[in-house]
């Protein structure tokens, strides 16, 4: 079995890839160019392009990968690309609607011309309050005004010409009441040279104090008089009313012609017809309340709750409410939403609490969201930030099937308010978007119809790339990249090296380099910190070593305390000797920042019975199902292989000893064969060689991921419980091209201190494992003698047999029962 072993061992220069630091065509990466273009992502990147291009409905982006992998910087970078080659979009207001208040209206401008507006308009204003109190008070006005008053004043009083006479003539005579502020005349009777009221003058003669007869010449005579009077007085309130009109239609003269010479300009300026319509219906609005323009009274100020509000600004509702402004955009917007919710994605409709402490709200409180914002170029946000918003998930949906976007306030107290806005429609020219993990994508596409029809671009971002010597040298461009934006030292051949062994490490393949440029840059940033440390003005090659050591030595606290409990003897783990039934198995322990491997004691026991195959896990509920797939494959193994001439009886346990949380992945069903076959055998397994790698029915060994950690962790074991020669970990062939194992341990293994199997088969492990030979099946069925196969399939059968043989002898006792009892009876 030497020789299988031998034949078995991995080579050195297979257990890590190198790169040869004089391969590398600089001596610092201070030559070099910084690396500009994205690398490795050529089927996410080509994705991007293709929907921010494509200029029809329903191409919006989720971009997927990995978090941490640098898909925000990718994503920034390729649209600030892209967006030079875009156009400014169009500036959006929104103006008041005088006609319906509550139904704001819309004006778009190209991009730069809407401040401009807004500010015209808010010029043009402040001299209307300047301008057209002047006017009021001017001497030409006044002139006119007195002309029409004279006028006026002259036609009434020919309406009054011989009244008082005539009044005087018929006994009769006009005294003024006080009628609440104001005053009016009556016509009363003169008795004795003494007005008195006609009901008094009635009174009086109901009670003989007064001529019946005298009283009704004078009841005739009052109502002809009081015709009279009644007719002249109404033709008074008709020329007043004839007065104000004239005045009023003076004043809105004067102030159209003031008012226009203001808007003219500015309608000249912008020809814009909603521009010409909004400043014409400005002008009427203003027209029908120029008081506005007199000097305002502050109103009593409300006491409790709402003490000193702000006096309400007259001219607020004739503003331009700016909403985006695209003034200094050079290209299309770009808007990067960290906090998506529904009041910063969708826009507002703010409040305020008016004098009389009620909610109001107008025009002017709109407020744009960043979609809005985005108009004409493209959105950017996180799908987890933004589906745990309330109403975000649903309202971007709705803009985006209807590409518009209607006004709308979320928010649950919004029934306070006593005015509600219905804004004019905008319609959406946007790209959204949206990154988030596989899973997460892959999980809303299944639930949500609605994705496949808006978003249907997807770009993958890869977390690895080919390796190749155009990547390694685009990698040593970063590197340059990296230092120029943080102002670094350069990094020698060596570190670059190093680096770039270390971004094949992270991947697990020899063949790939790493694509996730956040983790190489800390890496770079923590090298360049201990070259400080020694005041080097040069990265090296032990610098990489020791950020790589220190970042591990932050985060392995755990990883310490098992293997303390390793060592102390805590945790039962042998890396000495033989045994039967048992075989270290490897396990990987991902703690979020840090992945280590640690051996696991797995134990078989077999004995008599039909049970089958037990998984203890799986009984106590501790077992995951793919654990449970490779054990029920374990079954199927067995089967195959030994039970084709007999039945499979037996009862066999497998147990992950020590083990107090769940396990699973199928990694360890390679290991739980191997102590099968030991148990059953009788033959001892090797406990300072450690295992790994999944089985299938046929007995082919497949590969596991985390081969590396596995490995290691096995190693520093063993280092730590003493390292013996002999000791080294089995591992499935097809892992050999991830080997990117810790300097230390390729030391180790130089030195023939520690050594690293692979295998293909389970016969090839269990030889290593027993040092006896596995045993091919031969023609009749059989096995070589004294082989493990043999021994198996040996014990198998005489656990068949003697199974068959007791259940015989019981029945046998069972119908000798019967018989005795029959006598009896």
């Amino acid at each position: 079995m030497t020789e299988n072993k031998a034949r078995n061992e991995v080579p050195v220069e297979k257990l890590r890839w190198h790169l040869d630091p004089a391969s590398l065509p600089f001596e610092t990466t201070e030559t070099l160019n910084p690396l500009k273009e994205i690398v490795g992502q050529d089927r996410g990147v080509e994705a991007f392009r293709f929907g921010i291009r494509m200029k029809r409905r329903g191409y919006n982006i989720f971009v997927t990968g990995q978090p941490g992998s640098g898909r925000k910087a990718m994503v920034k970078q390729l649209l600030e690309e892209m967006s030079d080659h875009g156009k400014p979009p169009e500036d959006l207001c929104y103006v008041n609607n005088f006609q319906n208040p509550e139904s704001p209206l819309l004006i778009r401008l190209e991009a730069g011309l809407g401040s401009a507006l807004r500010q015209d308009v808010k010029d043009m204003i402040d001299k209307l309050r300047k301008e057209i109190p002047d006017i009021f008070a001017g001497e030409e006005y006044i002139n006119t005004k007195k002309e029409i008053m004279e006028t006026s004043e002259k036609k009434a009083k020919s309406f009054f010409k011989n009244l008082d006479q005539k009044v005087k003539e018929e006994g009769f005579t006009l005294v003024d009441i006080q009628v609440g502020q104001g005053k009016r005349p009556e016509l009363m009777p003169l008795v004795d040279g003494q007005p008195l009221h006609i009901d008094q003058l009635e009174d009086m003669a109901e009670k003989e104090r007064f001529p019946k007869e005298e009283y009704q010449r004078l009841r005739d005579k009052y109502e002809h008089l009081k015709e009279q009077i009644d007719r002249i007085f109404q033709d008074m309130r008709e020329l007043h009313k004839e007065i104000q009109a004239n005045m009023e239609k003076m004043d809105r003269a004067a102030f159209m012609k003031a008012a226009s010479n203001q808007t003219a300009p500015i309608n000249n300026k912008f020809n814009h017809p909603k521009v010409g319509a909004y400043l014409k219906a400005m002008l009427e609005d203003m027209a029908d309340n120029l008081s506005i323009f007199q000097p305002q009274q502050s109103p009593p100020q409300m006491m409790g709750i709402f003490p000193m509000m702000p006096e309400a600004d007259h001219f607020q509702s004739y503003s331009v409410n700016l909403l985006v402004d695209n003034s200094q955009q050079k290209g299309m917007p770009i808007i990067i939403e960290e906090y998506p919710t529904y009041k910063n994605i969708f826009g507002s409709i703010d409040r305020i609490v008016d004098r009389s402490g009620v909610w109001r709200t107008d025009f002017s409180k709109i407020k744009a969201g960043s979609l809005i914002q985005a108009n004409g170029g493209c959105l950017v946000f996180y799908l987890h930030d933004a589906i745990m918003e309330p109403g975000v998930w649903q309202g971007m949906k709705r803009a985006l099937k209807s590409k518009k976007l209607e006004f709308h306030t979320f928010d649950p107290f919004s029934f306070f308010a006593s005015s509600g806005l219905k804004p004019e429609p905008i319609e959406l020219d946007v790209k959204v978007v949206i990154m988030t993990d596989s899973y997460l994508f892959h999980m809303l596409q299944f639930y949500d119809e609605d994705v496949s029809k808006i978003f249907k671009v997807r770009a993958d971002f890869n977390t690895s790339m080919d390796k190749t010597d155009e990547n390694v040298a685009r990698l040593c461009g970063f590197i340059k990249a990296t230092a120029d934006e943080e102002a670094l030292r350069p990094f020698d051949r060596s570190a670059s090296a190093a680096l770039i062994e270390e971004a094949v490490r992270m991947t697990g393949r020899q063949e790939k380099i790493s694509s996730i440029f956040p983790a190489i840059k800390n890496l770079i940033l923590d090298a360049d910190y201990w070259t400080g440390q020694e005041n080097r003005e040069v990265v090296e090659g032990k610098d990489i070593d020791k950020a790589v050591a220190a970042k591990i030595y932050r985060s392995n606290m755990i990883e310490e305390k098992m293997q303390e409990m390793i060592t102390r003897g805590t945790l039962k783990i042998d890396v000495k000797g033989e045994v039967v039934g048992q075989v270290n198995g490897l396990a990987v322990y991902s703690l979020g920042d840090l992945s280590f491997g640690k051996p696991s004691r797995i134990t078989a026991s077999t004995s008599m019975g039909r049970a089958g195959l037990i998984n203890i896990e799986r009984e106590a509920d501790m077992s995951g199902s793919t654990h449970n797939k490779g054990v029920l494959i374990l079954s199927g193994y067995l089967r195959q292989k030994f039970a084709q001439d007999k039945p499979l009886t037996m009862s066999a346990s497998i147990a992950f000893e020590q083990s107090y949380s769940g396990v699973d992945g199928d990694s360890a069903s390679s290991t739980e064969v191997y102590a099968l076959l030991s148990s059953l055998s009788g033959i001892p397994i090797r406990q300072f060689i450690a295992v790994t790698g999944s089985v299938n029915q046929r007995g082919e060994v497949q590969a596991i991921g985390g081969v590396n950690e596995k490995i290691e962790g096995f190693y520093d074991c063993c280092r730590h419980l003493g390292l013996t020669g002999s000791q080294g970990v089995m591992i499935p062939e097809s892992n050999v091209m991830d080997l990117m194992l810790r300097k230390d341990v390729i030391e180790a293994v130089k030195e023939g201190t520690f050594r690293i199997f692979s295998v293909k088969s389970i016969d090839e492990g269990i030889e290593i494992l027993t040092g006896v030979s596995a045993g091919e099946k031969m023609v009749d069925g059989s096995y070589p003698e004294n082989t493990i196969n043999f021994l198996v399939n040996k014990k198998l059968k005489e656990l068949a047999e003697g199974l068959k043989q007791f259940g015989a002898e019981e029945e046998k006792s069972v119908q000798k029962k019967k018989g005795e009892k029959a006598k009896e009876a």
